[in-house]
């Protein structure tokens, strides 16, 4: 038997995502359409390392504010951000006020822009990493949390000077931006996303 639960227009969903007007929503029109703009990616990648230790719940709620502060997570802007900077965003209520994760958004920035001059774009070089299609989980248990490709995005990523982007925290990312599809078996998500995979070009 799956795990799907019927959401209050009683249509069947991954469990995880039920629980909240917020969740299901996010989970409807979000999670796992394929995105091929930088700085949607770069705002995913960062907003997953602010997750570390919370509930994505947390963060959702607060993403206006973490596009507002961010500057709509254009990194070339964020990427001249300092210590004064740091120390506004630290005085500011509507984020995750963590000093290393803050900072790291910002070294991550400045990283980006490198690896965009190295590789054409953040796209391009994210979808290099997108693993050979799987059978659709069942239950929760089957979803790892990390997996050979997230091991190796992770990597690359540290190798570059990224911080706050281990195996788990690439892995989420992954599932997020539809380089894999994680959406159970019926959840009634899972076949419109493969449709949207399938029409998707893979930037090069």
């Amino acid at each position: 038997m799956n795990e799907l639960e019927l959401g209050p227009d009683g249509r069947p969903r991954c469990p995880w995502a039920v629980s909240t007007e917020d969740y299901i929503d996010y989970h409807d029109h979000e999670w796992g359409m394929p995105v091929a703009d930088d700085r949607r990616l770069f705002e995913k990648i960062c907003l997953e390392g602010f997750q570390s230790g919370l509930s994505w719940l947390t963060i959702l709620r607060k993403r206006n504010d973490f596009r507002r502060v961010f500057l709509d997570f254009d990194f070339e802007r964020v990427a001249r951000f300092d210590d004064s900077d740091v120390e506004r965003l630290l005085q500011d209520a509507s984020i995750v006020r963590h000093r290393g994760k803050i900072e790291a958004t910002i070294n991550n920035a400045q990283k980006l822009r490198t690896l965009v001059d190295a590789e054409g774009s953040f796209a391009a070089y994210i979808w290099r990493f997108e693993p050979e299609p799987s059978p659709a989980p069942r239950v929760l248990a089957d979803v790892p949390a990390q997996t050979a490709t997230s091991k190796a995005l992770s990597k690359d990523l540290k190798k570059r000077g990224f911080r706050f982007v281990g195996p788990t925290t690439a892995y989420a990312f992954m599932q997020a931006m539809g380089l894999v599809n994680d959406h159970l078996e019926g959840c009634w998500v899972r076949a419109p996303v493969e449709a949207a995979r399938a029409r998707f070009k893979r930037p090069t």
